[in-house]
């Protein structure tokens, strides 16, 4: 990465990932006007907005266009050195061809481990570990949501102030469960992820159920094989909606007394697993924010954790850099697996990839869905990829994991938390006040502009990268001893 210094607060400077990249992004707040010159000797011939590329060389109409020492696009028409390379003038080239990726073939050896690092987590009798102690109550259809809704709403106001150990109660409501055909092929998600829930280590096998009675996905379904735990509001023996609401208040402070005996211990930083997302992504995310958690990634993975990377949306466009990577041939071809499905996603849709980035990614200065990819990628920074999941599939294996889920915030982070995740790192250029009740989440600001706006949201500012006043490992360091869940030595 070349960033060209300022020597002032207000000196112009732009950065460039790699030698063979003929653009670069400018860093200084609210872009930089026309005439102004770089300590290269580069001349703006026209605005260019803050994230936003400018063009290193004279490019020819067609001309590839290198970011990240790839190519992100082709110039439409010719632009001039020092002219604005904005979304209007790249085309977008083709994702990378499925059937002639390589699998397997430029496996990272393994760092160093490191050892000794520990955090404070509840150890499960399943040997699982949690990093917060919850009530989890699902339903199992869509008709009891506002029923357990107002019923959790008791529960903490009531009950909750009691037991102080415990964290939350989160209710686990959807919109599946009757009405729809649950044994179709594709129905299987939505189940799986449920039963996933009710497992996560933060709820500590006390997950409850409240069903109706009637309904397709019977509430039996979504418990492990030993438990018991269901609320059935057509049971013959309740009169009323007060009967029903201390029904599930009764077996909740049942869990409640359960849940307050636990007590945290030391544990090893091997029992962590790790998701990591990006929600409102900028050109500065692939510089600053996702480059420092890659690098924060590799050393939870030489700490023996979980990591999973996810959002199939944003890796498709960079697999090629992914399934070489791939511990095995089949690792890689199930990676190939989930791109393909998406694949046939957009054709079933007669949709384009084209409707990612959002008009927010692009105000911040992603041109296209390929340099998003890129820059996205970069989260799961230079270990090899050890397993892939299905969608709300229970993780297994330890290592960096390519968790399959739709880049939506809240959609990834659910599918994340159903995959077993027990703390998240979630980095954003534009800023999102996304946020999980079911696990502590970590925000990582791209800009230093951001990270003062919002200094109530941020955790970790990594735009100091972008102004040379930390680098990539510096911040990935602080990533890794983050708080409340601090890894100690």
């Amino acid at each position: 990465m070349t960033v060209h210094q300022r020597t002032r607060t207000d000196d112009p400077h732009y950065i460039r990932l790699h030698e063979s990249d003929n653009v670069a992004i400018v860093v200084n707040s609210f872009g930089l006007p026309p005439g102004t010159q770089f300590s290269d000797g580069l001349v703006l011939k026209e605005f260019v907005p803050q994230g936003h590329k400018v063009a290193l060389t004279d490019l020819a109409d067609g001309a590839p266009i290198r970011r990240y020492g790839e190519v992100i696009g082709y110039a439409i028409g010719d632009i001039p050195q020092g002219s604005w390379v904005e979304e209007s003038k790249v085309r977008m080239p083709s994702p990378p061809a499925l059937d002639s990726l390589e699998l397997g073939t430029r496996v990272p050896a393994p760092l160093p481990p490191l050892e000794g690092y520990t955090f404070e987590g509840y150890r499960n009798p399943d040997g699982s570990v949690g990093t917060k102690n919850i009530l989890a109550i699902s339903t199992s259809v869509q008709c009891v949501a506002g029923t357990l809704d107002f019923a959790v709403r008791r529960i903490k106001e009531e009950l909750l102030p009691k037991y102080p150990n415990v964290d939350d109660v989160v209710p686990l409501t959807h919109a599946c469960g009757c009405g729809v055909a649950i044994n179709a092929p594709q129905a299987v998600i939505p189940i799986r992820t449920l039963q996933s829930l009710a497992r996560h280590p933060n709820f500590g096998g006390e997950v409850m159920i409240v069903g109706l009675g009637c309904e397709k996905l019977q509430p039996e379904r979504l418990l492990p094989d030993d438990k018991q735990g269901v609320v059935r509001l057509q049971d013959d023996s309740f009169h009323g909606f007060g009967d029903m609401i201390e029904a599930i208040m009764e077996m909740a402070e049942a869990r409640l007394k359960v849940l307050h005996a636990r007590k945290r211990e030391t544990v090893p930083a091997s029992e962590l697993v790790i998701g990591l997302q990006c929600g409102g992504s900028d050109a500065f995310s692939g510089v600053t924010a996702n480059p420092a958690l890659g690098f924060a990634a590799d050393l939870l993975v030489r700490a023996g954790a979980t990591v999973m990377f996810s959002e199939v949306t944003e890796v498709r466009d960079a697999i090629h850099l992914l399934t070489p990577r791939a511990v095995n041939e089949d690792v890689a071809r199930a990676l190939v697996r989930e791109m393909a499905w998406y694949d046939d996603y957009l054709a079933q849709g007669q949709a384009d990839r084209s409707a990612n980035p959002s008009p927010g990614n692009k105000k911040g200065g992603l041109a296209n869905v390929v340099e998003k990819a890129l820059g996205s990628v970069a989260k799961s920074g230079s270990s090899a990829i050890s397993g892939v999941l299905a969608p709300g599939e229970r993780v297994k294996e330890r290592g960096l994991i390519f968790a399959a889920t739709p880049a939506s915030d809240f959609v990834c982070g659910t599918l994340q938390l159903a995959s077993g995740m027990t703390l998240q790192v979630f980095t954003t250029g534009r800023g999102t006040p996304y946020g999980l009740s079911a696990a502590p989440v970590i925000k990582v600001a791209t800009r230093t502009e951001l990270a003062e706006r919002w200094r109530d949201l941020i955790d970790v500012n990594a735009g100091r990268i972008a102004t040379g006043d930390a680098t990539i490992e510096e911040v990935g360091w602080e990533i890794f001893h983050p708080n409340p869940i601090r890894l100690s030595a």
